[in-house]
């Protein structure tokens, strides 16, 4: 019997909180990913401006979920086995505090337990335009070992809806843990 993978989920409340919850859909099919979700409060906030959704029914999408306030949660431990943690999406005071190392809430510690044992980090980085505070930030993550990602769309799959642009991406983004979710429009697949 396979050992089943883990991948942290975090969801901030930086406007694309659709990311996460396409990653979490895609990953519910992928029989052996089990996903560990902390979502923030702002980011139940954000979903209510952005979606239908509730914070209950992004729960549901989880295999586990973890209050952002339980810094003492099995994902703060790098004992804790896991493929690494995606950020989706990744708010500026999250990016910061992923940066600078400040644990003070689960999304931030567990991204900082991942990045100290050498685990991928993905941060959807969700700003634009970005001023240098915001530069300065995302190169002390990428030099902490986290991969900065913002969601930028691409075109040559000739997408026809937001959503194949939001699976695309979030299909690329799980390429980086080595997880094919047969979302991806790869560029020999599309005729190029």
């Amino acid at each position: 019997m396979t050992a089943q993978r883990r991948l942290i989920i975090g969801i901030s409340g930086a406007s694309g909180v659709i990311y996460g919850v396409r990653a979490l859909e895609i990953l519910k099919a992928v029989s052996d990913i089990e996903t560990h979700l902390v979502i923030s409060p702002a980011a139940i906030r954000t979903l209510g401006e952005e979606t239908n959704l509730c914070g209950d029914d992004v729960k549901a999408l989880a295999d586990h979920v973890h209050s952002p306030k339980d810094i003492g949660a099995a994902i703060s431990s790098g004992s804790f086995k896991t493929l690494g943690m995606l950020v989706a999406p990744c708010s500026v005071k999250t990016l910061s505090g992923i940066a600078h190392c400040y644990n003070d809430e689960l999304i931030v510690r567990a991204a900082d337990v991942c990045l100290k044992e050498r685990r991928r980090v993905v941060l959807l980085f969700r700003e634009t335009p970005l001023h240098a505070g915001h530069i300065a930030l995302m190169e002390r993550a990428t030099l902490n070992g986290a991969i900065v990602m913002p969601p930028v769309p691409a075109f040559y799959n000739k997408p026809e809806t937001i959503d194949d642009l939001i699976s695309q991406t979030i299909g690329r983004a799980l390429d980086i843990f080595d997880i094919d979710a047969n979302v991806v429009k790869r560029w020999k697949d599309v005729g190029l």
